[in-house]
């Protein structure tokens, strides 16, 4: 069955760096878009990033573009986000996702993982 495991969560400082990793199973990321999202306390979810299974292309909120890169290795069916830079508001649950369409739209994505803790503070 169709599976997403997320990975690379830790603690870090203001201005660090942290790299997440989404294991997809079941499916090959040619199949589907591939999205990350994160939920800070108190908060709704925040699409950050997503990488068409098509082409390639990717998208990025305007909070993290130019800090976050996301990338693929079909080799190891698994999706990156390097995040740099990383600021207080930054911590959240970071989730990966798979969808059909390729939009940072939480609705529009029917596979997710089980969530990594990313918290950034001195």
């Amino acid at each position: 069955q169709v599976q997403l495991v997320e990975s690379g969560g830790g603690l870090v400082q203001p201005g660090g760096s942290l790299r997440l990793s989404c294991k997809a199973s079941g499916f090959t990321l040619d199949d589907y878009e591939i999205g990350w999202f994160r939920q800070a306390p108190g908060k709704e979810h925040e699409g950050v990033s997503c990488i068409s299974g098509i082409d390639g292309s990717t998208l990025y909120a305007d909070s993290v573009r130019g800090r976050f890169t996301i990338s693929r290795d079909n080799a190891k069916n698994t999706v990156y986000l390097q995040m740099n830079s990383l600021k207080p508001e930054d911590t959240a649950v970071y989730y990966c996702a798979a969808g059909k369409f390729f939009r940072l739209v939480r609705g529009l994505y029917d596979y997710w993982g089980q969530g990594t803790q990313v918290t950034v503070s001195s």
